[in-house]
């Protein structure tokens, strides 16, 4: 009963400050689509907070699978999580897809429930196994959408939901065409914590940051542990590693380490990943749009390995865009082995010039403001004002 009364007088005075706007985010699964998802949620609790008359008022509410990440960061953020059940079928052949399929009825039945139940002013959708069903629930119920597209070329899910959304943010200028007059160059909401980062100064010891992502990458771990002995035997400089492995490869990884005697810091994963950026001369990762955005953000250098099952090949075009801006190098899957892979790391440690230079390259793509650009646009059709 108390917290009923605090939410109804809560409501009140949104209602007289300007307004309440529900906002429902359909994201969830990696933390590419999660923290994104959070960085656009924090902006809006913080407009919310902000006094003043005619100011709206926001209630977000996330929606997702429940697996993953999003269960512990989700709430850990102070934002309600609700589940439904849902599954992928890019990629995915056989039974599993068999049974994905059967599951979607499900999934669209409880996401029509949750719809009605939140009432939301406004769905975005970020990402996720669940995000392009909700959304076009959403838009055949006349709710306005707002649809989050990452990367430099859309996935097919995306394209498919490109009629009937009402507004676009896109990370990518490549990806406007897709979505026309519908879109907003926003860039990609980042962490604040990558804008903090300081410029470094490329001295011995270098550090060098393999990361695959939360669940790490069983390539790069396997690359990297196969070109130890080359670094040992080629290695004119001080090189140290800090090493994301996943859970699955964590003990594989660090006996490898072990066994060449070279110092490394191995974590199944790093929470939090800023702070491994802040340390890093070199960055070896995947070309997830969010990890890309992170290194402009950071402004760091990197050598980027996509991977090479993302949907309709967008890691591989992610990375391209940083290259074609001079802030990265890239190296495909089929033609990374352990003699590239130090080739390259070490020619950019030998030249901390060509370090700085990436480095200012990577930093002109961020865009510090994403988070409030794709907040802009939900302001917009929560209040039914055009903003500029």
């Amino acid at each position: 009963m108390v917290a009923e009364a605090e939410e109804a007088t809560a409501s009140r005075a949104a209602t007289q400050a300007g307004g309440l706007v529900r906002v429902l985010m359909a994201a969830g699964g990696t933390g590419g689509h999660i923290f994104p998802a959070l960085s656009v949620a924090d902006e809006l609790r913080a407009r919310s907070q902000a006094s003043g008359p005619g100011k709206l008022a926001y209630e977000t509410v996330f929606l997702g699978t429940g697996r993953g990440l999003e269960a512990r960061l989700i709430p850990q953020a102070g934002y309600p999580l609700q589940t439904i059940k849902g599954a992928g079928l890019k990629g995915i052949k056989g039974w599993k897809r068999i049974l994905n399929l059967a599951a979607l009825p499900q999934s669209a039945f409880e996401a029509g429930r949750v719809l009605r139940r939140f009432r939301p002013k406004v769905v975005v959708g970020i990402g996720g196994y669940i995000s392009g069903p909700v959304m076009l629930e959403a838009a055949l119920a006349g709710i306005p959408t707002v649809l989050f597209e990452p990367n430099a070329v859309p996935g097919f899910t995306n394209r498919v939901l490109a009629p009937v959304v009402r507004r676009a943010a896109v990370g990518f200028e490549e990806a406007i065409s897709v979505y026309g007059r519908k879109a907003s160059l926003t860039g990609h909401p980042v962490r604040p914590e990558f804008y903090r980062i300081s410029p470094r100064l490329h001295t011995v010891p270098f550090t060098v940051l393999i990361a695959g992502g939360s669940q790490g990458a069983r390539a790069l771990n396997q690359c990297l542990t196969a070109s130890l002995p080359f670094f040992q035997a080629g290695c004119q400089t001080d090189v140290r590693f800090i090493h994301q492995t996943g859970e699955a490869d964590y003990n594989v990884v660090r006996a490898a380490y072990d066994k060449q005697g070279i110092q490394a810091e191995i974590c199944a994963f790093i929470d939090p990943i800023a702070d491994a950026f802040s340390r890093a001369d070199l960055i070896v990762c995947r070309a997830g749009a969010t990890t890309v955005a992170e290194l402009a953000a950071a402004g760091r250098a990197s050598i980027l390995v996509p991977y090479p099952s993302a949907t309709d090949e967008h890691q591989l075009q992610n990375s391209r865009a940083l290259e074609r801006a001079g802030g990265a190098r890239v190296i495909e899957q089929k033609d990374l082995t352990p003699q590239r892979l130090v080739k390259e790391v070490l020619s950019l440690l030998r030249n901390p010039g060509d370090l700085s230079l990436m480095e200012q390259k990577a930093g002109s793509l961020a865009r510090p403001d994403a988070a409030k650009r794709i907040a802009d646009l939900i302001e917009e059709l929560g209040s039914g004002r055009r903003t500029a």
